[in-house]
C-alpha cells in the first residue's frame, strides 16, 4: 500500500487498474508536503504582520547582506515582477528599503537603517528556525536533501520545457 496524499492510500495494483492516481510514486504526498511548508511560511509572515511578498523581499536581502539587483529578487523568489514592485514601492514608502543605480540599466535595491532593524525582528527569527533545523540533519542529510531538491527542480524545467 502506499500513501499518496493527505489521508490517501491506494495499493500499486489500484495504479495499473487504471484508478485516478497517475503512479504511486507518493506525489500527492509531495504536493501536501509543500502546501504545508509554504501554509507555515504564510502564517510567519502573517504573525509578524507582513505580506508574503515583502517577507521573501527581505529574506533575499538579508541573505545577500542588505542589498540585492531588484531583477535577481523575482528570479530568486518566484514572484511575479509586478508583485516585487508594488511591494518595493510600499516598502520604500514605510523607509525600510531604498534603490539606488547599478551598472547599466540594473537597480539595486537596499536595505536602509530602519529596514535592517525591521528585518531583524521579522526576518531572522526566521533564519534561525531554518539554521536549527539544518543544525539537526547530519551532513549526509543535508547533502541529499539539496541533491534530491536540485534534481527535482531540474526535472521539473526539463519536462515544463518540453510541455510549454
Amino acid at each position: 500500500m502506499y500513501e499518496i496524499g493527505y489521508n490517501k492510500i491506494c495499493t500499486k495494483s489500484d495504479i495499473l487498474e487504471g484508478e485516478i492516481y497517475l503512479h504511486y510514486l507518493e506525489t500527492g504526498q509531495y504536493t501536501y508536503l509543500a502546501g504545508e511548508i509554504n501554509a507555515l511560511y504564510h502564517e510567519a509572515a502573517v504573525k509578524t504582520g507582513i505580506s508574503d511578498s515583502v517577507q521573501n523581499i527581505l529574506y533575499v536581502l538579508c541573505e545577500k547582506d542588505g542589498q540585492c539587483l531588484q531583477s535577481e529578487i523575482s528570479k530568486l523568489t518566484g514572484i511575479s515582477r509586478q508583485t516585487i514592485n508594488s511591494a518595493i514601492r510600499k516598502l520604500e514608502k514605510e523607509g525600510i528599503v531604498y534603490l539606488k543605480q547599478g551598472k547599466g540599466r540594473n537597480t539595486i535595491l537596499c536595505l536602509t537603517e530602519k529596514g535592517k532593524k525591521f528585518s531583524s525582528e521579522k526576518i531572522l527569527p526566521l533564519h534561525e528556525i531554518e539554521n536549527k533545523i539544518w543544525d539537526e540533519w547530519t551532513e549526509e542529510e543535508q547533502h541529499q536533501y539539496l541533491r534530491l531538491t536540485k534534481k527535482y527542480r531540474d526535472g521539473l524545467k526539463k519536462y515544463l520545457k518540453a510541455m510549454l
